[in-house]
């Protein structure tokens, strides 16, 4: 994997960038009286700056959720088509009503990263035609705000945490995980995913609370990890904004990640990105913990991850490498990692742990 450094910064972008943030925060004061915007767009000023999309360009929109970076490249780039992939069936409803107020600029595309190269053969998208890419990895305000998805430990709902909603019946819930697996299972799942210290001890919790009443709520399943612990520790964990983060974060990140099987779909989803981008092309990831950004690491220098061992409920089959294809370089736009600005971190305090990749395919 050749890495090269030392990409110039484009004149333009600087303007460009600049119209579109003042773009975005009119759209978003307007709406101000009338309902909360449902998503603020993480790193807007940084990501449109990398991405640095041109006139009549195709962009790839891989988690569309509230919109907010694909209204902002709308609002700046004449001609522009967007393709606005979302798994959650809620966020597609939002793409369509935008498709409509955007004739033929927008394209709403419901499916998973594991999804999209079926999607695009479908359409007669060729791979390496897709000019810019905008992947990010991150759960979306909406689907935190609203108790009845069962993502959000401070409000009280039924623990589902599925981003497809029903569109799966067969597939599992949380409820389903914490009341059905066995102790190790569990364990591995909040050790693997949740990166928890007392993955052992809450685990244990887990399976001597459903003895008792199955645990289908979220708050019930706060509790309950809370009582592994002494009330002093309850909210003795920080987080990067040294604000009191309660001790089940860690164990619902965990939940959520299995359920989703969001480490192979986000695998599935770079693979598809990168056979989506044309030369030249430019790649913008956003992860929001470690266990995304080390896999989009090892991604970009070109291990094999087709045999990582995530403790998947759905397993990604190994990817065989094509006849005749080459292996793909990826130049970086930025040496280091790139991290929200204060400013930033205090208007959307949850994009505070957001690290952006940007790249150019070469």
């Amino acid at each position: 994997m050749i890495f090269h450094f030392g990409v110039r910064f484009n004149p333009t972008t600087f303007l460009v960038v600049q119209r579109a943030w003042k773009a975005w925060k009119s759209e978003e004061l307007s709406s101000v009286s009338i309902e909360k915007p449902p998503h603020t767009p993480v790193m807007l000023k940084e990501v449109l700056h990398y991405l640095d999309v041109q006139v009549d360009q195709v962009v790839l929109d891989m988690t569309f959720g509230g919109g907010g970076h694909t209204k902002a490249i709308l609002n700046t780039v004449p001609g522009v088509t967007i393709l606005a992939l979302d798994r959650d069936p809620t966020a597609i409803s939002l793409a369509e009503k935008l498709a409509k107020e955007h004739s033929g600029r927008v394209i709403p595309l419901l499916g998973r990263f594991s999804e999209l190269e079926s999607q695009l053969s479908h359409m007669n998208i060729k791979p390496g035609s897709i000019d810019a890419v905008l992947l990010d990895a991150g759960c979306s305000s909406m689907q935190m705000d609203e108790a009845e998805r069962g993502f959000c430990i401070s409000k009280d709902g039924p623990l589902d945490m599925r981003m497809d909603r029903d569109r799966y019946p067969d597939m599992s819930s949380a409820a389903d995980v914490v009341n059905t697996l066995d102790e190790q299972a569990l364990t591995s799942i909040l050790s693997a995913y949740g990166e928890e210290r007392h993955a052992r001890k809450i685990a244990s919790a887990i399976v001597e609370a459903r003895r008792v009443n199955p645990i289908t709520r979220t708050q019930q399943l706060a509790s309950v990890v809370a009582g592994a612990f002494p009330a002093a520790a309850i909210y003795a964990r920080k987080d990067r904004l040294h604000r009191s983060a309660h001790v089940a974060t860690k164990t619902f990140q965990a939940l959520r990640i299995f359920v989703n099987d969001e480490l192979n779909e986000l695998h599935a989803g770079l693979r598809a990105a990168q056979d989506a981008l044309r030369l030249g092309g430019r790649l913008c990831m956003i992860s929001f913990h470690s266990l995304e950004d080390r896999l989009i690491k090892r991604f970009l220098r070109g291990e094999d991850l087709s045999k990582l061992d995530h403790f998947s409920p759905r397993k990604q089959g190994t990817r065989t490498k094509k006849q005749g294809e080459e292996n793909v370089h990826w130049r970086p736009l930025e040496k280091k990692v790139i991290t929200p600005q204060k400013d930033d971190v205090v208007d959307n305090p949850r994009g505070r742990s957001a690290k952006l990749r940007a790249v150019l395919r070469c």
